[in-house]
């Protein structure tokens, strides 16, 4: 059975109910489908407070169908191919659904294959991840009682790219409450080179990992997990955009970097921060196993499966299977009447439900352009994105930037908060106006 409708949009999360609830407001008379499965709807944001103990898994989770903008159809199936030049999309159940314009934003989906031992080890087994179990998470704190507490994320693009840290401040803490923090290493592993990309907000963590006496290392891109001996490996890495160029003569976290090595690199890399005396495996000269008592990591992450193997999709390129778009007019490289935002764009910026709230306006807008046969696309998006960086309980950075890891912070909230400091202002910003603005706001088309 094949159906039509003037604008498709596949995905009812952050972006794809924020964009039809815009477009409904601009003008009732629209056709709209939102393609989704899904029954259940969450505020992934607060999963980093539900990891910690201080906000309830259930607060973040709404019905699907009480959420669906009025005036839209929802398809409630899954998306199994899309024939752009067709334009038309096919369902799992066999529908056919063309359409005039289409929207892409379903998200994206979690690789556990591409970590090996992540799949049958997730969310057990002491090795943990918010973006999967947060209550998991939870209960993994509650029992920790010393040792090292590990903490990193993966060298794809990841949503909420700041989550994997901001679990280890609040565990931190945590365990400083719970009188285990005397006898607990934490380390954060990263395939970066450093802690957040945008100043002044960097300074400011550096100084929360310093107070903490957090240990950092750079380069370390997780391969594999042994969560029988509790040990995870790493590759290191010397530069995240030439992965070919690698450090040796690696030894355990408290041994420096041979100074020969060093003395050959034109443009030599701090390894370690805070280095500590941990136990660490030395696999090869380009291999390590640290040794933890718990792990928290993010899973490696990737566009769905269907939109990888579309025509949507890059096919080559550091852009390879995500979705290539105008990163000011959000429309698509190759088909002028599609777009995507979300985490499934292809954009040199992070992948945040804050990013979605400024992209999504500017699809609204050029998809109004374009039904109005106008194609002088006005709408733009400089990038726009925030990280709400919770260092503690009770404490927060609001880093907030656009392309080019340029700051962007909201010149209004800035005439009377300093977001690059920690404060409780923001804090309470995290835990009860973000929630409240994404529920009655956001999703309503009125933010």
């Amino acid at each position: 059975m094949e159906k039509h409708h003037q604008i498709a949009i596949i995905g009812a999360g952050t972006a794809g109910i924020t964009v039809a609830a815009q477009l409904l407001r601009k003008d009732r008379k629209l056709d709209i489908a939102i393609i989704d499965p899904a029954t259940k709807h969450y505020y992934q944001p607060a999963w980093t407070l539900v990891g910690a103990g201080t906000y309830n898994y259930k607060d973040t989770e709404r019905d699907m169908a009480s959420l669906i903008p009025s005036g839209a159809t929802w398809i409630q199936e899954a998306v199994a191919a899309i024939d752009p030049d067709g334009n038309k999309l096919t369902t799992t159940k066999g529908n056919v659904i063309s359409y005039d314009y289409l929207v892409v934003c379903p998200g994206l989906k979690y690789d556990f294959d591409g970590i090996e031992g992540l799949a049958d080890t997730i969310d057990k087994n002491e090795v943990c991840s918010n973006y999967t179990d947060p209550d998991y998470t939870w209960k993994v704190l509650q029992n920790f009682k010393g040792g090292v507490a590990l903490f990193t994320q993966p060298a794809t693009p990841i949503k909420c790219g700041g989550a994997p840290q901001k679990i280890m401040y609040l565990a931190d803490d945590y365990f400083r409450k719970s009188g285990v923090r005397k006898d607990t290493t934490v380390v954060f592993a990263t395939p970066g080179s450093v802690i957040f990309g945008v100043e002044p907000f960097k300074q400011t963590l550096m100084q929360v990992v310093d107070r903490k006496e957090i240990g950092l290392r750079y380069f370390h891109k997780i391969t594999r997990i042994d969560a029988k001996n509790k040990i995870a490996y790493f590759k290191i890495v010397a530069n995240q955009d030439d992965p070919s160029k690698l450090f040796h003569n690696m030894g355990n976290c408290a041994q420096a970097i041979a100074a020969d090595v060093l003395a050959a690199s034109e443009n030599p890399v701090e390894l370690f921060h805070n280095p500590k005396d941990i136990k660490v495996d030395q696999v090869s000269e380009t291999e390590v196993g640290i040794h933890y008592d718990m792990l928290h990591l993010a899973p490696p992450q990737a566009a769905p499966d269907f939109i990888q193997q579309s025509k949507l999709a890059a096919t080559e390129g550091p852009d390879k299977g995500w979705i290539p778009v105008n990163i000011n007019s959000l429309q698509h490289q190759t088909y002028p009447n599609v777009f995507a935002l979300g985490d499934v764009a292809a954009l040199p910026t992070a992948k945040t439900g804050a990013a979605v709230r400024k992209q999504a306006p500017v699809v609204v807008e050029n998809l109004i352009h374009l039904l109005k046969k106008d194609p002088a696309l006005t709408g733009s998006y400089e990038g726009y994105s925030s990280c709400p960086l919770v260092t503690g309980y009770g404490k927060m950075v609001l880093a907030e930037f656009k392309y080019n890891n340029v700051r962007d912070s909201d010149p209004m909230i800035s005439t009377f908060v300093d977001t690059a400091k920690e404060q409780w202002s923001m804090w309470l910003l995290k835990k009860y106006m973000l929630p409240f603005m994404y529920w009655n706001m956001m999703l309503k088309g009125k933010a």
